[in-house]
């Protein structure tokens, strides 16, 4: 099975890494000319969200090598390969998000204080390009293979980026009409808003991850009901279903199943089931029998039984199974 998964995301990074390529090189681009404009502008806002570009071009960057190390097969001690490469790159991510959106929040906080003069009319047109080439970028990501938490998360970024960038035209537009200067580091504590709600949703996503948690959408429960309820299982327990990366969800268990039953067609039949009902592909079942009998075997060296004894070796009467949970 995780030879099985491999495969599959090495055939989507191709035209994965292709769109992320694109976003990125858009990214890059117009983030030079917004930290020039930016600075040229005095305006926090545009300086505020070229910081935030830089954080998407860091997702994208490690998405693309994530991209890359989750192709690699397992091999030695990485028996899942290194799938989890994108996790740790995204909360990386998430943990710098925050850290920058308590820079902005300050210096908002100081200029709504002491507003600087900002020239709106470079602001209004670097906000109007930055819309443009957003919605390029988001155009680009939207049909990469978004079920990754890196690819997600560099998708999000950019719409954030998207929303800041009308925020920031909005902005100006106050400053030109109004001579309102104090728009632009209000907007600078929204845009630092966003950047935190992004940054938690990374942080809590990959750690749930990390802690393995069930995924999103998964409810032990109702997996554990309706393993009991296949024909024949009398018990489930030691279930336990984690993520071992974005997209990869895997379980293991140990099923009692009614003496009679055959275990080899019940764990056939729950494993069926497993993929139709709940998505689950990589699944370790060990399925004994219920209220079986342990047989006990003397060692081969130990002295013959008189009275009737059996011969060393023999299997002696069945005791009663211990119950061992």
């Amino acid at each position: 099975m995780a030879h099985e998964h491999a495969v599959h995301a090495h055939g989507r990074a191709e035209p994965d890494r292709g769109r992320l390529e694109l976003a990125l090189g858009l990214i890059l681009a117009f983030m030079a000319v917004e930290i020039a404009v930016g600075v040229i502008a005095r305006s926090l806002a545009l300086l505020s969200d070229a910081g935030h570009m830089l954080t998407d071009a860091g997702a994208i960057g490690f998405a693309l090598v994530a991209l890359r190390l989750a192709a690699r097969p397992a091999r030695g001690a990485m028996t899942f390969g290194l799938g989890r490469a994108e996790i740790l790159s995204a909360q990386a991510n998430g943990v710098t998000l925050l850290i920058l959106a308590g820079f902005i929040s300050y210096e908002a906080i100081v200029r709504v204080v002491h507003p600087p003069h900002v020239r709106g009319g470079l602001m209004l047109a670097v906000a109007l390009v930055g819309i443009l080439v957003n919605l390029a970028a988001a155009g680009a990501l939207t049909n990469a293979g978004r079920e990754s938490l890196n690819v997600e998360g560099s998708f999000q970024h950019i719409l954030t980026d998207l929303y800041a960038f009308i925020g920031t035209a909005l902005a100006a537009g106050v400053i030109l009409l109004t001579g309102f200067q104090r728009a632009d580091p209000i907007v600078s504590l929204l845009i630092a808003a966003l950047m935190i709600r992004s940054g938690v949703s990374l942080v809590k996503a990959s750690g749930r991850i990390f802690l393995e948690a069930a995924p999103q959408g998964l409810e032990p429960q109702a997996i554990g009901e309706a393993l009991v309820g296949e024909e024949g299982v009398i018990e489930v327990h030691d279930l336990h279903v984690w993520e071992v990366t974005s997209g990869f969800p895997a379980l293991s268990a140990h099923v009692l199943v009614a003496p009679e039953s055959d275990c080899h067609a019940a764990r056939r039949e729950m494993e069926a089931m497993l993929h139709a009902r709940f998505g689950l592909d990589h699944t370790t079942l060990q399925v004994d029998h219920s209220g079986g009998e342990l047989l006990d075997i003397a060692p081969a060296d130990a002295p013959a039984e008189r009275d009737g004894e059996k011969a060393s070796g023999i299997l002696e009467e069945p005791r009663q199974r211990q119950d061992r949970r």
